[in-house]
């Protein structure tokens, strides 16, 4: 499986507090070395960087982290493949273009069956369920709407249901980023923290590293902060129930949404799948 790392905030802010302990887990603390991921929005454009090896020893990821990028958006994950082939075009998260902006995509488990679903628009460059599920959603998108919806609660209406149809196939747990918003579907196990004043001390719980965020914020600022499991060992983070998506705007947690049941390993899976995931498309 992999891991999944968001943050939505209210003002520009860095991220090299929780990317530092994501990245421990990506081949030291945790067994997810075979490829890392982050991407920074700025307006609806996305600056993505990614390297199919482990983020605990990449110099691309230490360069990151010593020379801060702000942002109000950003989606980081580091890749534990399980059939998948580790590579450049398989290395989360991905990025497209729909309604003239950036969204970007990164997913934690598996889907067998989601190749049965039919294409359009949208289609893979890498061989992962991952992409493929991404481009099944944003195909889903694009059918319902000709723009990008006046009403956003409509958009993510949308997003959840696709979310729970695509999630028949499999385990889906993803985040998704339209340079506005953050949706974080939890499938099996996600958990989020909103920092706000009063700020305090927070310790990583994958490294010997603390950040006193009163001394580096102001009173205004908030920031919502998505994980697969806590990245903090004294700050109390929200845990997820399987089978509901969040929405957060301006580092509020705008909505919670129903997006389907819990999600469930199939318990038979199709020759055809079978003999995808024998090739090596699974993530």
């Amino acid at each position: 499986m992999c891991e999944l790392l968001g943050m939505e905030c209210n003002v520009p802010t860095d991220i090299v507090f929780s990317f530092s302990g994501l990245c421990q887990r990506g081949g030291k603390t945790g067994p997810h070395a075979d490829g890392w991921g982050l991407s920074f929005y700025e307006g609806y454009a996305a600056r993505v960087f990614l390297e199919p090896t482990p983020a605990a020893e990449s110099p691309l990821a230490r360069f990151l982290a010593q020379n801060p990028i702000k942002t109000m958006l950003a989606i980081g994950h580091v890749r534990k493949r399980t059939r998948g082939p580790t590579s450049l075009a398989n290395t989360h998260p991905f990025a497209r273009e729909l309604w003239g902006r950036h969204w970007v995509f990164a997913h934690n488990g598996t889907l067998p069956r989601v190749r049965q679903r039919k294409l359009g628009r949208f289609t893979p460059i890498g061989t992962t369920d991952s992409e493929y599920a991404f481009c099944v959603l944003l195909e889903e998108l694009r059918r319902t709407f000709d723009d990008y919806p006046r009403r956003p609660s409509e958009l993510w209406q949308v997003v959840a249901n696709a979310g729970a149809r695509i999630a028949k196939d499999g385990t889906f747990n993803f985040l998704l980023g339209d340079g506005r918003h953050l949706f974080a579907r939890c499938g099996t196990r996600l958990c989020y923290i909103i920092r706000q004043a009063p700020f305090g001390l927070a310790h990583l719980a994958d490294d010997d590293v603390a950040v006193d965020f009163s001394a580096v914020t102001t009173p205004r600022d908030r920031v919502a902060v998505v994980a697969t499991a806590p990245l903090t060992k004294n700050e109390t983070w929200t845990q997820g129930k399987p089978g509901e998506m969040w929405v957060f705007d301006h580092g509020r947690l705008l909505a919670t949404l129903p997006s389907g049941a819990p999600d469930r390993r199939p318990a038979r899976v199709s020759r055809e799948s079978r003999v995808t995931a024998a090739r090596g498309l699974t993530a």
